[in-house]
């Protein structure tokens, strides 16, 4: 494959890459847990397209020119009723916009079809290898409903991360990528996340930024933290997670599901947990239909942005007849923007 890159300080994973361009498309479904503070570890662990990219403005005292960076803000919502039907037809009006709990006037606002760059982890582990091949095919029915100019990458990861596949829409590559397996004992997924956001947020093709996780098993050999992820995620711009975690049977939440829960839906994805390989279609289905239902909401924060500080975001839609439900991103952190496109 070539060119293999250890994990380094900064948190980067093995990449075995072999470069291209361009990509696929996918998914949602909505659940989110929108709150007022920055997202805890689990109890038991101690711009869109056309969006204008944050300016500076000018700030003029004195006869000298102080640049300072106004944050813009990009959600991509979800929005179902209460029976979890998506809703697809709401206006600008419908929507309205809480940045630690002060309302805030929105810059944009579309409804979102547009070309998507996505990251997809595959578990690479020992007990994965008998699940891999409808994993793998579910995946690639992603790929079959991509739309031009969607690009997709696939990393592999056991105790390392691996690049198996970058960015392509070649179906063929990415079945190849997918498909590849081999026994990496241990599970370093925190490490694999934070290395392909960082592969997100330098290299995208597309600014609308998917991730999705598919692991059976918890974090157990990564030199990244959950709170690394965390913030990484939460970065002004990051990308949507989705994970899937497959079991062998139903059985009472664990500490790997809790972790992955909290991390998709403060980015506005969503976890999902089949007890039987025969639901991944569907839920990859399900995904598939979602992203492609989003709305983007943008603003400017009115908020101080100090660096490092944490916003809480919450987004309230409504319409006439229903009582509505929004899965959208719970905050960032100030100064955190991700790379400008």
């Amino acid at each position: 494959m070539g060119l293999k890159q250890k994990t380094s300080a900064m948190l980067r994973l093995v990449w075995a890459a072999a470069m291209v361009a361009t990509f696929f498309g996918v998914m949602v479904s909505a659940s989110s847990a929108q709150s007022a503070s920055p997202p805890p570890p689990p109890a038991t662990t101690n711009a869109p397209q056309n969006a204008e990219p944050a300016q500076a403005q000018d700030d003029q005292s004195g006869g000298f020119v102080f640049k300072k960076e106004v944050e813009e803000v990009v959600l991509r919502a979800v929005v179902v009723d209460e029976q979890n039907r998506l809703v697809t037809g709401l206006s600008e009006k419908g929507f309205h916009v809480f940045e630690d709990g002060k309302p805030q006037d929105l810059t944009f606002f579309r409804k979102e079809r547009v070309p998507v760059s996505l990251g997809i982890l595959i578990d690479n582990s020992g007990s994965m290898l008998p699940k891999r091949a409808k994993v793998s095919e579910a995946a690639l029915q992603l790929v079959d409903s991509s739309q031009e100019k969607d690009n997709v990458f696939v990393v592999n990861f056991g105790d390392d991360a691996f690049l198996d596949q970058d960015y392509t829409d070649d179906v063929g590559k990415l079945r190849a990528a997918l498909m590849r397996t081999g026994t990496h004992g241990s599970t370093a997924l925190y490490d694999a996340l934070v290395a392909s956001i960082d592969h997100l947020n330098s290299a995208a093709p597309q600014q609308k930024k998917i991730l999705l996780l598919v692991t059976d098993g918890q974090d157990n050999a990564s030199q990244a933290t959950y709170n690394d992820v965390v913030r990484k995620l939460q970065s002004r711009n990051g990308p949507v997670l989705y994970t899937i975690m497959l079991q062998e049977q139903a059985r009472p939440d664990t500490h790997g599901q809790q972790a992955l829960r909290a991390l998709s839906e403060q980015t506005g994805g969503t976890a999902f947990f089949p007890s039987s390989l025969d639901e991944v279609q569907a839920i990859a289905s399900s995904i598939g239909k979602d992203i492609r239902s989003q709305y983007v909401i943008g603003y400017r924060s009115s908020n101080p942005q100090t660096a490092g500080s944490y916003h809480a975001i919450q987004v309230q839609a409504a319409d006439q007849e229903h009582r509505l439900r929004v899965s959208t991103r719970a905050g960032y952190y100030s100064g955190e923007l991700g790379t400008k496109q």
